[in-house]
C-alpha cells in the first residue's frame, strides 16, 4: 500500500466558542448517534460550524459486507425502534442544525429495507421544524422501487444514494447484493416519483480504477439526473479492509470536478477528504441557487 500524502492531514475542529462545540454538548445531551463523530469524519468541524449534521437510524449493524465498511455486520439485526422517528425528530429540533442528513445501514432483513422507517422520520421532522432541509442517504433499498416510492414522496430535499465506484469494481468493493446498474436505476427513479427531486450520489476514489472509468462513471451518472456528486478518497479503516491502491492526487480532484461540471452537474465537491456528506447544507442552496440563475437566463 502506497505511504500516506501530507495533503491528507485537517486542522483540528475545536474551540470553545465555535459552533461545533455548541453542537457537541448538545448531541450529547440529547442521545443522538451521528456519523460524524462514530466514523471520526475528518471534516466534522468544517459541517458542524456550517449547520450540517448526519445522523444514524435502524441501528447500528448492517446486513451487507462491503470490503471498504467497517460498520457491524449480522444477517439478523435488532429490530428497528418504532419509537425513532419521533425521539430522532425531536432530539434533531433540539440541536439546533439548519441541515440535517439522516442515514442508515442497510436492512435487507425488513420487508420494505427500512424505507417507511426514514418516511416517518422525515414527516415527524418536518412537522416539529418546517424550516428544517432534509437529506436522506439510503440504501438502494435492493432496488424495490416501490420503497424508493415511499421515501421519494416524503417530503425529504434531497435524495441520496452513493454509487461508490466504478462498474468494473463494483463485485470488489460492494456486497453482491448491491450492483452498479441498481444503484442508477434507484436514482433516476427517485425523480420520476417526485419530478424535481434533487438526487445525489458519491463516489471512493483510489481502488484501483482508471481516469477514464471515473469519466464515463460521471457521464452515466448525469445521464440518470444526478444533480450533486461527492468524490472523495478512499481510506482504509482497518488492516482487515481492502487496501488502498492509489492516493489521488487534489490536482486530479480538481480535473474531475471541472470534468463534472462540463456535463451538466449542478454542483460537485471534490477532494481527498470529501465525503459523500460533507457541507452537505451548502451544496444543497449552491445546488438551488445555480438552478435558480439557469431558469432566469
Amino acid at each position: 500500500m502506497p505511504p500516506r500524502p501530507n495533503w491528507l492531514h485537517v486542522p483540528a475542529p475545536g474551540g470553545g466558542r465555535t459552533r461545533f462545540e455548541e453542537l457537541r454538548k448538545t448531541i450529547h445531551s440529547v442521545d443522538l448517534h451521528t456519523v460524524c463523530e462514530e466514523a471520526q469524519c475528518p471534516n466534522i468541524g468544517e459541517c458542524w460550524n456550517g449547520g450540517t449534521g448526519t445522523i444514524m437510524v435502524l441501528g447500528d449493524t448492517c446486513t451487507r459486507g462491503c470490503t471498504f465498511c467497517a460498520v457491524n455486520t449480522a444477517s439478523t439485526p435488532a429490530p428497528p425502534d418504532e419509537d425513532e422517528p419521533m425521539n430522532v425528530a425531536r432530539a434533531v429540533a433540539q440541536w439546533g442544525v439548519d441541515y440535517v442528513v439522516v442515514t442508515s445501514v442497510d436492512r435487507d432483513d425488513l420487508p420494505d429495507g427500512g424505507a417507511d422507517h426514514f418516511r416517518r422520520t422525515v414527516q415527524m421532522m418536518k412537522t416539529i421544524k418546517p424550516e428544517l432541509l432534509v437529506e436522506c442517504l439510503v440504501s438502494d433499498f435492493r432496488g424495490d422501487l416501490r420503497a424508493v416510492e415511499a421515501l421519494a414522496t416524503s417530503g425529504l430535499d434531497v435524495y441520496a444514494h452513493n454509487v461508490e465506484t466504478v462498474e468494473r469494481l463494483q463485485p470488489h468493493v460492494r456486497d453482491r447484493r448491491a450492483n452498479y446498474r441498481q444503484s442508477l436505476d434507484v436514482l433516476e427513479h427517485a425523480k420520476v416519483a417526485k419530478p424535481g427531486l434533487i438526487t445525489k450520489s458519491s463516489i471512493m476514489l483510489g481502488f484501483g480504477e482508471t481516469q477514464e472509468e471515473v469519466r464515463q462513471t460521471m457521464r452515466q451518472m448525469r445521464d440518470s439526473g444526478i444533480d450533486i456528486l461527492t468524490l472523495g478518497q478512499y481510506l482504509r479503516p482497518t488492516e482487515r479492509h481492502l487496501s488502498v491502491v492509489e492516493y489521488v492526487s487534489p490536482a486530479q480532484f480538481d480535473e474531475y470536478k471541472e470534468y463534472g461540471l462540463s456535463l451538466g452537474f449542478d454542483f460537485i465537491a471534490a477532494g481527498p477528504l470529501v465525503r459523500s456528506s460533507y457541507r452537505a447544507g451548502e451544496l444543497y442552496l449552491e445546488n438551488k441557487l445555480s438552478k435558480m440563475k439557469k431558469e432566469q437566463k
